[in-house]
């Protein structure tokens, strides 16, 4: 698919996954909008980029409905939404040390967001337009601490399904990653976040993690392909696997 004259919102778009494919679709001629809740890191990206005249960011809590209908208002015709975003601060605990809020938190982000994305944006979307959601591998490899990750994760991809019958011909789907080098991991291993890549790379029959540019093809692959919709893509070295 051409991207030149194509308009893409990214929320979650100011780091990691999400910057990554920012840049790979300005790079092939696309209007970007970044969006996400802090104004300082959206400016920082908008500088990594260097720029560039087609680059437009939005502030917004996508867990807030009139800010996300407000949102799609500002913003107007769109042809693909994408999101990556995920607040998962404080969700990696063991169940007799989570609090609620924590998990309300991961829910928000990663669940209630993308269906208030798929509410207000979906009427925005041209009639070949995508909305285009990031899972994880926590769904299917769940681990102690990762309890609350696995079951959004997991919804998540039944939301997608359940979307892509009821808004058809508008296609959804989701990339499921698995464990990527993204700002995202100090927040689940702190400190000890290169030796806990490290030592799953040497699992992985891919024998690396991920990188962000690794997702980016991925969520390329869904906005581009017209023939693709209601699935899950597995992006994650072979972590099933093992």
């Amino acid at each position: 698919m051409d991207m030149d004259n194509r308009k893409i919102l990214i929320v979650g778009g100011s780091s990691g996954m999400g910057l990554a494919l920012a840049r790979r679709c300005l790079d092939e001629g696309a209007t970007v909008v970044i969006a996400g809740r802090g104004e300082a890191k959206l400016n920082a990206a908008r500088d990594e980029l260097n720029r560039p005249a087609k680059l437009e960011t939005a502030v917004v809590d996508i867990s807030r409905e009139a800010e996300v209908a407000a949102l799609f208002e500002r913003i107007g015709r769109l042809d693909h939404i994408v999101s990556t975003a995920a607040d998962i601060e404080g969700a990696y605990q063991l169940l007799p040390e989570i609090e609620l809020e924590a998990a309300q938190r991961v829910v928000e982000s990663k669940f209630y967001g993308p269906l208030l994305l798929a509410k207000h944006g979906t009427p925005k979307l041209s009639a070949n337009g995508s909305l285009t959601f990031v899972s994880g591998i926590a769904a299917y490899r769940p681990a102690a601490r990762g309890s609350v990750v696995a079951a959004v994760n997991a919804g998540l991809e039944g939301l997608v399904r359940a979307l892509a019958v009821e808004l058809a011909p508008i296609r959804v789907n989701a990339v499921s990653p698995g464990w990527v080098d993204t700002p995202i991991w100090q927040l689940v291993a702190g400190d000890a976040k290169d030796e806990t890549l490290a030592a799953m790379a040497k699992r992985l029959p891919a024998g690396r993690v991920g990188r962000p540019q690794d997702i980016a093809d991925a969520l390329r692959f869904l906005i581009g392909n017209g023939f693709t919709t209601g699935t899950t893509l597995h992006v994650e070295g072979g972590h099933r696997l093992i």
